[in-house]
């Protein structure tokens, strides 16, 4: 089966597809990708990792191919979040980052994410290009040039380094740290075993917040959870929070470019709020202005907060890329997925889930009151909303231009006793209701599941959406 760049990169089941003998020849089409996008003698690339099972070792690869062909690489020393190597990209002034991880995806997968030298994920027709010199090289039995590590080490064509502190420096120019520390929350940081283990810690050590972390620790299994900042995979963290009578529990994903939460009575708080909070608090306190872009699975309660403060609003298809492409090209406010993946205005242009985990606290540090009372607050404003998704595994790919196909032309007069009022095709299809609720059908990009996503204005209409959703994808 040809290597094929998805929503986010590569991903695949590792010791099946996602093997040395395929990263080697994916690395080497990445690196002529580099050297055809830079016009120096020795450009450079950073290169970083995650926690899953031989990721180190992977990214180790990846480095001596770069090496092989001329190219520096800038190898972490250690597992590193996504939005730190990101960070680096544009920091160190590099042509590429590649970042191994398959992100939230359950453990027996890798992957391999692109980024651009914007510091986010590389734009389509970059990874098409990379697909077009896998696809040549292969044809040509072309093979993956490849350098020792340790000479490459002695030609300084690879540089080990720690991203770090200098991303946590930027993300201190985002975050009002006085007003985190006058706060002196109770935090509990979940890692859930991924890369962005110490990362709350280290950005709150000098504040007069008290952090917890579970999680935390080397597990490549990841305690044979999915990590995945959603509820269903969140009951260690309600524990510690009760546990320590915190005022907040964060967690980001694998490689922790995703945020989920949980407020002191153990709810969750899904990146539908977070997105609502974060923005109301930017406009309302901090006075910034700009566009507000979100996929097609976010909450519409942005639409609303957009238009009560005038501000352009866009809506793109799954996948970070494409809100990139807004933060790129125009001034964007903020930017965000359903799936907790979140920017704002001058941070790069990638789904952060540390940064937006600092700025909620700043946010309850700024309102002084809980978590659960702000929900219900924004509620108010621009609720009554409620929100699930349900995912149905695959046994094979879904045709999704026939799926899209079906489910327009069969599309229903009402559905939950609301009229259909618009059928959206942007990314699967959407089916909008007269009293502003929707529900979603669309396959995933990077898992081999249906996704069946609705918002309604009651727990009974979200119900009734899915099990809807549930019976025609079927």
């Amino acid at each position: 089966m040809p290597i094929r760049f998805g929503t986010d990169g590569w991903r695949a089941v590792i010791s099946d597809t996602f093997t040395f003998e395929n990263l080697r020849i994916v690395a080497q089409a990445v690196a002529d990708y580099v050297k055809r996008q830079s016009d120096v003698e020795r450009p450079e690339v950073v290169v970083g990792f995650d926690t899953r099972f031989l990721s180190d070792r992977y990214a180790i690869e990846v480095a001596r191919v770069m090496a092989a062909n001329g190219i520096v690489a800038h190898l972490t020393r250690a597992d590193a979040p996504t939005p730190a190597v990101s960070y680096a990209v544009t920091d160190l002034q590099a042509v590429a980052g590649i970042m191994i991880t398959a992100s939230h995806n359950p453990p027996r997968y890798n992957g391999l994410k692109l980024k651009a030298s914007f510091g986010g994920s590389a734009l389509p027709e970059q990874a098409h290009q990379v697909e077009a010199l896998l696809e040549r090289n292969q044809l040509e039995a072309r093979g993956p040039n490849l350098m020792a590590y340790d000479q490459a080490l002695e030609l300084d064509l690879i540089r080990r380094f720690d991203p770090a502190w200098a991303y946590y420096q930027h993300l201190a120019t985002l975050v009002d740290m006085d007003k985190v520390s006058n706060g002196e929350l109770r935090v509990v940081a979940d890692a859930m075993y991924g890369s962005g283990r110490g990362a709350f810690r280290d950005l709150l050590s000098r504040t007069r917040c008290h952090l917890y972390e579970i999680r935390g620790e080397m597990n490549p299994g990841f305690g044979g959870i999915h990590p995945e900042p959603i509820a269903h995979y969140l009951q260690a963290l309600v524990a510690a929070i009760q546990t320590h009578h915190a005022d907040v529990g964060l967690a980001t994903d694998g490689d922790a470019d995703r945020i989920g939460a949980v407020d002191a009575q153990g709810t969750f708080v899904d990146p539908h709020h977070i997105f609502a909070l974060v923005l109301r608090y930017l406009v309302e306190k901090r006075g910034w202005t700009g566009a507000v872009v979100r996929s097609v699975s976010t909450t519409r309660m942005v639409d609303r907060l957009a238009s009560r403060y005038g501000l352009p609003l866009y809506e793109t298809p799954v996948g970070f890329n494409h809100i990139a492409d807004y933060m790129l090209s125009e001034d964007v406010l903020m930017g965000g997925e359903e799936s907790g993946g979140i920017s704002v205005k001058g941070h790069i242009p990638e789904g952060d889930g540390i940064l937006m985990g600092m700025l909620l606290l700043e946010v309850m540090a700024d309102a002084k009151v809980p978590l659960h009372a702000l929900i219900e607050d924004i509620q108010r404003e621009v609720g009554p909303t409620c929100y699930a998704r349900r995912d149905i595994p695959l046994m094979r790919p879904v045709a999704k231009r026939e799926m899209v196909q079906r489910l327009t032309e069969q599309a229903p007069a009402e559905l939950a006793g609301e009229q259909v009022v618009d059928v959206s095709t942007m990314d699967g299809v959407k089916y909008l209701l007269a009293d502003d609720a929707w529900l979603l059908i669309r396959p995933s990009g990077t898992e081999a599941v249906l996704r069946v996503y609705a918002e309604g204005r009651s727990p009974e209409e979200v119900k009734a959406l899915l099990a809807y959703g549930e019976h025609v994808a079927g």
